[in-house]
């Protein structure tokens, strides 16, 4: 009986080494998910229809062991994908070593390809950012390369009409540290207008009201970064989270206002420790439908 009782440890102990060397050295660096759909956006002109999005999140630069291979493939994916604008979804740098301005540095480095294809970029910041006081260099940093820094504000896309005619994308800053305004990143838009948002936590989702965020773009979970089959709930961040949080994909419906949606990626740096298992990095390509 010991014989056996042994051998079923040995067998375990095998799959769980096993499973590591996957969740460090094969999914985090190997695979990347590319989350295609096409996606009604409500009051979208049908000139306009079709319009393209790329977005990314979470690179977390400074991060021990970081994914900065993946990060650069995300990027040429994205560029190669030629979307008519980019977003970028907060948490772009992890510590304050080996120090901010060359952690911001690295950043501009990663991003280069699509500074250089001219593609609109606009971004939000996250907690991280600020939790390492790293909000103004990036922001100062990414307004000077021609991305556009979007806190609590928005912006019209360019060659989508006028006022309410055209494309907006609104921008949030992050719940943690308490960065977030909804009512000021709306009251930019004209009354009707399409919208998307880019919040980096999807916490903020239930705070919208109705119908003001038809789709709102997330980051922040990393998908829990290691989640068992089934559904996101199984998921480390679901299984220990204080709060009710969609970490994971589109949101269930009736979660969050009427006539609102979300779709929350799973970013493609770490948090804590540099492993995913379940949770592939992302890169999120929607096309924009008219006539919703």
């Amino acid at each position: 009986m010991k014989h056996w009782i042994r051998r079923a440890a040995a067998v375990l102990g095998g799959l769980v080494v096993l499973l590591l060397v996957y969740g460090v050295r094969i999914e985090p660096r190997l695979i990347l998910d590319v989350e295609r759909a096409d996606v009604p956006l409500p009051r979208l002109d049908e000139t306009a229809d079709g319009t393209s999005l790329g977005m990314i999140a979470d690179l977390q630069v400074g991060m021990w062991w970081s994914n900065d291979g993946m990060m650069n493939r995300a990027v040429e994916e994205l560029v190669d994908a030629g979307p008519d604008i980019a977003l970028l979804g907060g948490d772009y740098v992890y510590s304050e070593e080996p120090g901010i301005a060359e952690q911001v540095d690295t950043v501009l480095e990663i991003l280069d390809p699509l500074l250089e294809s001219g593609i609109p970029t606009y971004a939000v910041l996250g907690n991280h950012d600020y939790a390492v006081g790293a909000a103004e260099e990036l922001t100062t940093a990414f307004e000077e390369a021609g991305i556009t820094v979007l806190r609590n504000e928005a912006a019209p896309v360019p060659g989508t009409g006028e006022g309410a005619d055209a494309l907006w994308v609104v921008g949030v800053g992050p719940v943690w540290p308490g960065e977030t305004d909804i009512d000021a990143a709306l009251a930019e838009v004209p009354d009707g207008a399409p919208r998307v948002v880019l919040s980096h936590n999807p916490t903020a989702f239930p705070d919208f009201p109705a119908g003001t965020a038809p789709l709102v773009l997330a980051g922040h979970t990393h998908c829990g970064q290691v989640a068992l089959p089934g559904t996101p709930s199984w998921s480390y961040l679901g299984l220990t989270a204080e709060e009710e949080i969609v970490a994971d994909g589109w949101a269930p419906e009736g979660y969050g206002a009427e006539g609102n949606r979300m779709y929350v990626s799973c970013g493609l740096g770490f948090s804590t420790v540099p492993v995913r298992i379940n949770a592939p990095p992302q890169l999120v390509l929607f096309d924009l439908r008219a006539g919703a």
